[in-house]
């Protein structure tokens, strides 16, 4: 049953990771190799089964070869995910345990931090394996990648107001944020920084009345979020937010937000677009932690980095672009542009005379 879903995905090779000692367990899921050693965060989460686990570590690995892609970056896509509680299962012993996994690897897979994990967890990878991205600038790295997510946020916002409104005037518009984490608080402040009237809710109280107190954001219930009368929402928690039962609730013109799997499935993503609502592809809006932390793997500069981020604003342009000239929804052109390049890098990677194997798309759950 693992195989066939493996052969389903297209992954090349996924590691199952245990010590006993340390109370590891862990799934390290390598995607496609295509256009470089696949990166991609590690997720610490107290999954129900096993099964949820692997479904997960699957689905994201999966779409960070599309986010990668997408992203320009000669890289491919990964996934890792420990099966835990990350408010009391963490220790020294469980990450460098982890981190011997990785090592393992030889550097087809480059972890980094996400859902669960920090940047002092990541630390404790380092100690054991090279193949780390996001440690303290002290080793070289750029330490959290969340001010950088959000500010190639910013700018696939901005270009995706100039696509539908015509111009890029962010304070010009009303935003419903949901989710104040890292990401989303530091999305608003930037919001806030060119005039945006904001809306946020979060299942933390303490940082709604922070971003209430600092950023001047209006209060709204969790449940209420989709009701607003705004121009955007902004999802930045969790995935799947965009639903059937939410959909009909939104008032906004446009659904541009930093959280990985945003459309619950295909057939929303096609409503989304029948209603006339302009969708900016989650993994291509978010891709500015990726893009940050992989400028470590050649010797990290931030000024370099914030230029790259600005890449984002033309990632969505080309997106948009081939959704015109495909006809097709937003997200499919998304999903089309990243087949694309490892279409084609694919093939210059090739000895002369040889053809390169079919990439197989239909991507959708996840980045």
């Amino acid at each position: 049953m693992i195989f066939e879903t493996i052969d389903t995905t297209g992954h090349e090779q996924v590691v199952f990771c245990h010590n006993k000692d340390a109370g590891l367990k862990a799934i390290i899921a390598i995607h496609n190799t295509v256009l470089g050693p696949a990166l991609g965060g590690l997720r610490m989460w107290p999954y129900k089964s096993e099964a949820e686990a692997l479904n997960d570590v699957l689905r994201l690995s999966r779409g960070m070869t599309y986010k990668n892609a997408v992203a320009g970056l000669n890289i491919g896509g990964g996934k890792a995910v420990i099966i835990g509680d990350p408010s009391k299962d963490k220790s020294e012993a469980l990450f460098r345990a982890f981190g011997k996994f990785v090592d393992s690897l030889g550097g087809r897979y480059i972890t980094a931090e996400d859902v669960g994990i920090d940047v002092n967890d990541m630390e404790y990878v380092y100690r054991e394996t090279e193949y780390v991205t996001g440690v303290h600038q002290v080793h070289g790295g750029s330490g959290d990648p969340s001010p950088f997510t959000a500010y190639g946020t910013l700018q696939g916002l901005m270009a995706t107001l100039n696509r539908k409104f015509g111009n890029e005037e962010v304070g010009h518009y009303s935003y419903a944020v949901q989710g104040l984490g890292h990401v989303g608080m530091e999305f608003v402040k930037l919001l806030r920084e060119r005039g945006a009237k904001i809306f946020v809710t979060d299942i933390n109280k303490t940082l709604i009345d922070r971003a209430v107190d600092e950023y001047g954001a209006e209060a709204v219930a969790p449940e209420e979020i989709y009701d607003v009368p705004c121009d955007v929402y902004s999802p930045c928690a969790l995935g799947g937010t965009v639903n059937e039962q939410t959909l009909p609730r939104l008032k906004a013109k446009v659904i541009c937000g930093a959280a990985n799997n945003q459309l619950a499935n295909n057939e929303i993503g096609d409503e989304v677009e029948r209603r006339g609502i302009l969708y900016a592809p989650d993994y291509a809006v978010n891709a500015g932690g990726v893009m940050n932390v992989s400028l470590e793997i050649d010797g990290y500069n931030r000024e370099r980095a914030m230029r790259m981020m600005r890449t984002i604003y033309h990632n969505l342009t080309r997106i948009y672009e081939i959704a015109d000239r495909d006809r097709i929804p937003t997200y499919k052109a998304a999903d089309r542009m990243a087949e694309e390049r490892i279409a084609m890098i694919g093939k210059l990677k090739l000895p002369m005379g040889r053809t390169a194997p079919r990439f197989h798309g239909r991507i959708r759950g996840g980045h």
